[in-house]
């Protein structure tokens, strides 16, 4: 059985406001008690975690696009690479992921997502928690194709997804696509109609084309800026759709490559915390250090902070979530109470699950990260398990 565990600390309730020196109690794998008072007598068996003023306690973070890490990738179609990922997510504060994939060969996608099936259906004591599949491609568009591989992109077609779903034991949750192609637009209804969420990205639609995609079911833009039809003074195109259109909850990869602090703090004047969800969209060099890896059967080059292509084109990132946090604190001076809405609280109501994720509140999963006020992660429990210490800290 597990022990009872408090932790006593500065922490954000689920109002979004920060309560100084709270009590957090994780009793098995739920949270049960949130607030300013201790709920133990003190002579109560209880293992008590007292965490440093400049700590601060946050709902796990969820990570809605990410390809791999650890020098494992989720179209590697084994367990083995999805077990990977998942042990090494909590180190960077992650608790609860959907497994990505891209644009491949359909025998490879049908591996992918069986695997990750697979996978969800399983056990999963340990890790993160795979809470969904991103089928992020074949539907796309050749011109904004980026890292995708163009030869094997598809035609937008519902009976292409229905067994993609079949192989993924209905377990896609997000599809990425271009509604432009022809049969986009039936593709983006049938996902609506299947609580599936449509997303726009890699996509070379015009404003008006966007509006079309939101009337049949668009609701999400994927990796802002980045594989899509940029802003022009007479086409707002998909980057501006995204900033104008409150329908659309907006994906940000906040590594400063992808895009320039300068333009992450302009798109969060129009998106706010409320339509912004942080993203990794990381490979499998995350963790790695600087090399030759691959993605999708591509050489892909890592120097420094950025993954590309031997042709210089961005081939995802190497980014950890706790630095995508750090990162959008420094460019937009948001709050604690901000950061809980776009790492968590968004992407779990948008997947409907915020009955069990995404705030510190009683009866949901305790899936919780520690942070210090410089962003890096000291302590992450996933489901009242503690799968992550930071080495040398002692709480």
């Amino acid at each position: 059985m597990k022990p009872n565990i408090l932790l006593v600390g500065n922490l954000i309730n689920e109002e979004g406001q920060l309560v100084k020196n709270g009590y957090l109690w994780i009793q098995k794998d739920k949270i049960h008690h949130v607030g300013p008072t201790n709920p133990f007598s003190p002579d109560a068996e209880v293992t008590r975690y007292d965490l440093p003023q400049d700590c601060i306690i946050l709902p796990g973070m969820i990570d809605i696009h990410i390809h791999g890490a650890a020098g494992a990738d989720f179209m590697d179609g084994t367990q083995e690479a999805l077990e990977i990922v998942a042990k090494h997510l909590p180190a960077e504060g992650t608790t609860s992921f959907l497994a990505t994939t891209m644009t491949e060969d359909t025998p490879v996608i049908h591996k992918a997502l069986n695997a990750a099936a697979n996978f969800i259906k399983q056990s999963q004591c340990s890790t993160a928690e795979m809470i969904g599949i991103h089928l992020e491609g074949p539907f796309i568009s050749h011109k904004r194709a980026g890292a995708q591989p163009k030869s094997f992109i598809l035609k937008p077609d519902v009976h292409h997804f229905k067994e993609f779903q079949k192989s993924a034991s209905d377990l896609i949750k997000l599809v990425t696509l271009a509604p432009e192609m022809d049969g986009g637009l039936e593709l983006t209804k049938y996902l609506s109609s299947q609580n599936v969420i449509a997303s726009i990205g890699h996509s070379d639609s015009s404003f008006l084309e966007v509006k079309k995609g939101i009337e049949s079911g668009v609701s999400h833009v994927t990796h802002l800026f980045n594989g899509m039809r940029g802003m022009h003074h007479r086409d707002p195109g998909v980057a501006g759709a995204a900033l104008l259109q409150d329908e659309l909850k907006v994906e940000m990869i906040v590594d400063g490559v992808h895009a320039s602090p300068e333009m992450i703090r302009l798109a969060y004047q129009s998106t706010g915390s409320e339509r912004t969800i942080l993203i990794t969209d990381s490979m499998r060099a995350k963790g790695l250090g600087e090399g030759t890896y691959t993605l999708g059967g591509q050489l892909v080059t890592v120097k420094a902070d950025e993954a590309r292509l031997i042709d210089g084109t961005l081939a995802g990132s190497i980014l950890p979530m706790n630095v995508a946090v750090k990162n959008m604190m420094d460019y937009t001076h948001c709050s604690w109470s901000d950061i809980v809405k776009m790492t968590s609280e968004n992407a779990a109501k948008e997947l409907q699950i915020f009955e069990q994720k995404g705030s510190l509140s009683v009866g949901k999963d305790a899936d919780i990260t520690v942070f210090t006020e410089e962003c890096d992660v000291l302590m992450t429990f996933c489901r009242g398990e503690l799968m992550y210490h930071r080495k040398g800290e002692r709480v």
